[in-house]
């Protein structure tokens, strides 16, 4: 055995022993050699680690739709002709048979959804664009072969889920959902069980106390690496292991199996970029990076909150003291935070929790209201429910109704520039990118909150909607595209480089981006406000947005952004 293979095989031994009995580690060792060897094919061809040029774009496989044609040989057509320039990965969103919750119920892990088409439609968008898959590992839907055969007592299945008594108290568990934690299900001989379903009754919770399981999860791991997922997303991450009496998140087991993905696929398939995504406290979220072994990226999720709260109150201040905060966490080699303001899913106020009090969240809930939008609630387990998300657009909840498609625009641009500045990789919702408003008609029709934000889009009248100067999309896209432009033209936007955050007063939002190797230094100022503000820095230069000299002062206009190079 070389050296790295040794190396390799003592460190999964230390993982693995801190997650399961002795007698199964031996077993567990030389059945993960096995899949190391079934996979290692599918070597990336790029390893390379985020840069400057990195932009993420988030996207349903079938977000955009044109005739018969399957719709991901559509997102293909689209990406090429609009996005080669300004986009360098595309996540697509759970592209797999599911059962509800629009993909994240997914019934076969290792199959394309064929109504979206097909791993050979992947490969070719991959051929101009790195892919992000979705692993959505804590739960399966009921309707899969999994819980079919656990019901039917096959061999094979036996123990892959939860069952519970739901008798015992479950006060402690954290609850990210106002609905049951426990669902009946009857087995084949008849009889009545209780099974752990987190998030939906539809979405059944996965055992990893079993060793199976955790070869399973290494096994889908795997195949989405080998075959072009160069990014892995797993969703509600925090979630997968249980031990009764504790809050059911978090737990150090949790922690290392990541950590054993993270060895494997750092050994196997190297450039492979672990993402997790728990929409929790601010602390709990930025744990996932362990001590730089664990997630390459966690997405960071107090941005779209506090952003949204700055703009909403026209004060940067909380804004402000955050990502003062924003230093040494992701300061390992190879780690870094994915940023988002928009996603398919609402904004959550979880990650609010140490920054803003309760009548911040009330206000923010209240304007999200009057805009047409939703709030969603999660159960504390003492018979109260709080704000857990807020489910609207976001260039909606930014704007007003009655604003022109211009103001609206350069409104919602303020705010992304906030994205495309802060330290760490930006990724951009497809609705985001396009301009796109509340979709009331499709949240009324399917009765499901987050639909406000998940609208299908047709590709002909799309492109006829960008084509035409004057509207909302044509402004926002390329308003967007342009500041996309500039940010992968300056190494001081690395997700390497420095940040200092500035205090310029409550209407400005501002830090300062720099790359002291290629002596690239910015200044990212945003104009928060609806009035003029007065803006002075000690060195002058150059707004790299409009052309025009800086020299020392300037003032800014309602949502005007600068990014002045010195």
């Amino acid at each position: 055995m070389s050296l790295d293979k040794l190396e390799f095989a003592q460190r999964l031994e230390t993982l693995l022993s801190s997650i399961y009995p002795r007698e199964h580690i031996a077993d567990l060792i030389r059945e993960i050699f096995h899949l190391a060897e079934k996979w290692q094919y599918g070597a990336h061809k790029n390893s390379q680690w985020v840069d400057g040029n990195s932009v993420y774009l988030i996207t349903y496989g079938d977000g955009i739709q044109h005739k018969d044609q399957k719709p991901l040989a559509t997102l293909n057509q689209f990406a090429r002709k609009h996005l080669r320039h300004i986009i360098s990965d595309i996540h697509i969103l759970p592209m797999f048979p599911y059962s509800s919750d629009d993909g994240f119920s997914v019934i076969d892990y290792r199959r394309v959804d064929e109504h979206l088409g097909g791993w050979s439609d992947l490969q070719q968008l991959s051929e101009q664009f790195s892919l992000m898959f979705d692993c959505v590992i804590n739960h399966i839907s009921r309707s899969s072969d999994w819980m079919q055969g656990y019901l039917q007592d096959e061999p094979y299945y036996k123990d892959y889920f939860i069952e519970a008594n739901p008798e015992l108290d479950y006060s402690r568990v954290v609850r990210p959902r106002a609905l049951p934690l426990l669902s009946p299900f009857i087995k084949a001989d008849g009889s009545q069980i209780y099974l752990w379903t987190t998030f939906s009754e539809d979405q059944v919770d996965i055992n990893f106390k079993n060793p199976q399981v955790l070869l399973e999860s290494i096994d889908v791991l795997l195949q989405y690496a080998a075959s072009g997922g160069q990014s892995i997303r797993l969703d509600a991450i925090g979630y997968i292991w249980k031990e009764p009496g504790t809050a059911c998140i978090h737990l150090p087991q949790t922690h290392n199996i990541i950590k054993v993905w993270r060895t494997l696929l750092d050994y196997i398939l190297p450039g492979t970029r672990l993402i997790t995504e728990t929409n929790v406290p601010y602390h709990e979220n930025i744990s996932y990076f362990g001590h730089g072994d664990e997630a390459h990226m966690v997405y960071q999720f107090p941005l779209p909150p506090l952003t949204l709260h700055a703009f909403l109150r026209q004060d940067t201040r909380v804004l402000t003291q955050w990502a003062k905060g924003l230093s040494a966490e992701a300061r390992y080699p190879h780690t870094t935070y994915f940023n988002f303001l928009a996603s398919h899913d609402g904004i959550g106020l979880r990650p609010t929790e140490t920054f803003l009090d309760d009548s911040d969240r009330l206000f923010m809930a209240q304007e999200v209201m009057r805009k047409q939008g939703r709030v969603s609630y999660k159960d504390n387990g003492d018979g109260t429910h709080s704000p857990y998300e807020l489910n609207i657009n976001y260039l909606s909840a930014i704007t007003e109704p009655e604003d022109k498609n211009e103001q609206k625009a350069n409104k919602f641009i303020a705010a992304q520039s906030v994205l495309l500045s802060i330290v760490g990789v930006p990724a951009i919702y497809y609705h985001s990118l396009l301009g796109s408003e509340n979709d009331l008609e499709g949240m009324h029709q399917s009765g499901i909150n987050r639909r406000i934000n998940r609208q299908k889009l047709t590709l002909q009248e799309l492109e006829f909607e960008l084509a035409s100067h004057n509207s909302l999309r044509a402004l926002v896209f390329n308003g967007l595209s342009d500041l996309i432009a500039i940010r992968r033209a300056h190494s001081a936007f690395s997700p390497q480089s420095g940040q200092r955050v500035m205090e310029l007063g409550h209407s400005l939002f501002a830090l300062e981006r720099y790359d002291p190797q290629q002596e690239d230094r910015i200044s990212c100022v945003v104009n928060i406000s609806d009035r003029r503000q007065p803006l002075t820095l000690e060195l002058p230069g150059e707004d790299l947005i409009s052309g025009k000299a800086f020299n020392d002062s300037m003032t800014l206009q309602p949502w005007q952004v600068v990014w002045i190079k010195h």
